[in-house]
């Protein structure tokens, strides 16, 4: 009983320190000090950021970096995450640790079990967005929890053409499954885009990358632009960007979790277990 209680008191603080904090400042202040290029600030806090998130900058393509931010962010060397060629399956489009995943039933998911949340609400829970629900109701979902260590940025998971993508402004709750557990619709809270893709085959594949304490920005390379909170342009971005298989489409500045929805005729591989570990390009679903 001690040791539980204590598990409690621990989890209990976590919750407290990244999460009563004044987050949505405290993220505007590490997108601004991520950037600082002073070697007295840089090389610290690389210092710290090594030590504490433990990246593998063994695969980078570079060693040395102007600042924290442009570590977070780096670029790993060639052949490092192959994708998976078959073309009958859609791919993990970042690293990450495997959180809620199975078939959409109705209209919820679950970010953690016993905790259901709405996918209307986290597509926008308005008119476009119940319609884009609606066409992955009894499909498949996953999520894709980044570390802060992580390789933080994400690919097209197939060939796809991207039609649209939706801000939708919110908070800056932890991400953590500490915060799942207590946070209802936690996702549906927070900072995100909704990336509405098209397959070959014609079938809609969604991807909707959740922005979290910390995570200044979420940068798309198909349309040129960071989106965050303070964004202030269109939220609702009409696009026509003819992605490849394993293009880059952006990063996360600082990690976070992205979403994966598709459709009835994709199906979740065999094998995937909530928090086990998989790479971009491994394959996640694959066509029925």
């Amino acid at each position: 009983m001690n040791v539980i209680h204590r598990l409690l008191q621990q989890e209990s603080l976590n919750f407290v320190l990244t999460n009563r904090l004044p987050r949505v400042a405290l993220t505007r202040f590490m997108g601004r000090f991520a950037q600082i290029r002073n070697p007295l600030v840089r090389v610290p806090s690389i210092a710290a950021f090594k030590f504490f998130a433990r990246p593998d900058l063994g695969e980078a393509k570079q060693q040395k970096f102007g600042s924290l931010r442009d570590c977070f962010v780096r670029e790993l060397k060639d052949g490092a995450r192959p994708f998976d060629a078959d073309p009958h399956v859609v791919c993990a489009p970042s690293d990450g640790i495997i959180g809620g995943h199975g078939r959409i039933q109705g209209d919820e998911l679950l970010q953690i079990k016993g905790m259901p949340y709405s996918l209307t609400e986290l597509l926008g829970n308005d008119a476009a967005a119940a319609q884009l629900a609606q066409q992955h109701q009894g499909g498949s979902y996953v999520t894709l929890r980044l570390r802060a260590g992580m390789y933080h940025r994400f690919h097209a998971p197939a060939d796809c053409r991207v039609r649209r993508v939706t801000h939708i402004q919110g908070d800056a709750w932890n991400v953590n499954p500490i915060a799942l557990k207590r946070v209802k619709s936690l996702y549906c809270r927070n900072d995100r885009a909704v990336i509405e893709a098209e397959l070959p085959t014609g079938l809609q594949l969604t991807l909707v990358p959740v922005g979290a304490i910390l995570v200044a920005s979420v940068r798309l390379h198909f349309l040129d632009l960071n989106l965050h909170h303070d964004y202030a342009g269109p939220q609702v971005l009409s696009c026509d960007a003819v992605l490849q298989r394993g293009q880059e489409m952006g990063w996360f500045e600082h990690g976070s979790t992205i979403v994966v929805l598709a459709p009835p005729g994709l199906a979740l591989v065999e094998g995937l277990a909530t928090g086990s570990e998989v790479r971009a390009g491994q394959g996640l679903l694959r066509q029925v």
